[in-house]
């Protein structure tokens, strides 16, 4: 392990003029875990620390509720307001169809043309901002597993709204200067070689990015991903780096007081999986190995993976988010990457 002066590092998302840091604040915990003071005090924390790319979604909070939804996007809108705005890069996310979120549109949110543009304009004024520079479809309108959901089933398909007409609605909005670029969520290899595809076909907006879940117990991305994003150059937004907390070590002795899992019962359904306390214990011996914190060794590893650009980090407090940018200070050597591989060739990806 090499320890370094922590420098942020800026990449560009795809083929946009995005300039991102390889770090991304998510703030999916604003509204539910964080008052907006605290809201604030994050954002400042990060901006002040070389970050200048924030993640959000018209449904955060999460856990999703009636109640609070649109909270995030508000907190970050009030605090926007205090910014100059084009040093910010805000990204957003319509929510794909679900019949569960019957307080979204009563559930009926097809990415569609009313419902994006409802979406959108709703997101906007809550951010109190004009433009959205990154706008991600939060998961696709046809069914894909999600989620950690088991394999593909047939049974699952259902009408859904064509990628072109998707595609005509999001370039509209282009055009009108309300969003910059396009981006997808929870996508497939199938998804995003029919996005381009159609694209490039018909003249419409390329996607330039994917936002996935990228960490040491979930891998699949670099398996059937990452070679599709590779070649239609489309950035890796890598979401869940720390599996829901439970690759920081924090569960392995039973669940702390206050924790997401210990407040939202049920919440972490992905992460109950067979074999992944036994890899996390295999990670954090590794980390203790070599003097380092199970957190950092975590977000290095998910940001020295070649196919990420940006990986979104999530805090409910400053102690957390300090740790979890201090990961820039730390750089994994050959030695501790063949033993983390070791580890995943004995438990692979047991949270997909």
């Amino acid at each position: 392990m090499q320890q370094a002066i922590a420098i942020m590092e800026y990449k560009k998302l795809g083929n946009s003029d995005l300039s991102v840091s390889e770090i991304c604040l998510g703030t999916m915990t604003y509204g539910q875990q964080n008052t907006v003071e605290e809201a604030a005090q994050q954002l400042d924390f990060a901006i002040d620390r070389g970050i200048n790319f924030i993640d959000t979604a018209e449904m955060y909070p999460v856990p999703g509720k009636a109640e609070t939804q649109g909270k995030t996007e508000e907190y970050i809108g009030e605090w926007l307001t205090k910014q100059q705005r084009d040093k910010v890069i805000i990204a957003t996310k319509v929510a794909g169809r679900s019949t569960r979120l019957k307080w979204i549109r009563e559930g009926k949110n097809q990415i569609d043309r009313p419902n994006v543009e409802k979406a959108l304009n709703d997101s906007l004024k809550r951010l109190q901002t004009d433009y959205i520079d990154l706008y991600q479809i939060h998961w696709p309108d046809r069914y894909v597993p999600l989620f950690g959901a088991p394999d593909y089933d047939i049974a699952h398909e259902h009408e859904t709204v064509p990628i072109l007409e998707q595609l005509e609605v999001f370039a509209d909005l282009i055009k009108a200067g309300k969003i910059r670029y396009l981006g997808l969520s929870n996508e497939t290899p199938w998804g995003v070689c029919e996005f381009c595809a159609l694209a490039e076909k018909h003249g419409l907006p390329k996607v330039v990015s994917i936002q996935n879940a990228f960490s040491l117990s979930n891998r699949t991305f670099h398996l059937n991903l990452a070679e599709t994003c590779r070649f239609k150059n489309v950035g890796l937004m890598a979401y869940s780096p720390l599996g829901f907390g439970l690759l920081t070590g924090k569960y392995l002795n039973g669940m702390p007081e206050n924790s997401r899992l210990a407040l939202f019962a049920g919440f972490g359904q992905r992460y109950d999986k067979t074999n992944l306390n036994d890899a996390v214990k295999a990670y954090v011996e590794i980390a203790g190995k070599h003097g380092i914190s199970p957190t950092q060794m975590a977000l290095a590893y998910v940001r020295s993976r070649w196919f990420v650009t940006s990986t979104i980090i999530g805090a409910t407090s400053l102690e957390q988010l300090e740790e979890n940018i201090g990961s820039l200070e730390v750089n994994l050597d050959k030695e501790i990457v063949a033993e983390i591989n070791a580890v995943h060739a004995k438990y692979p990806n047991p949270t997909p």
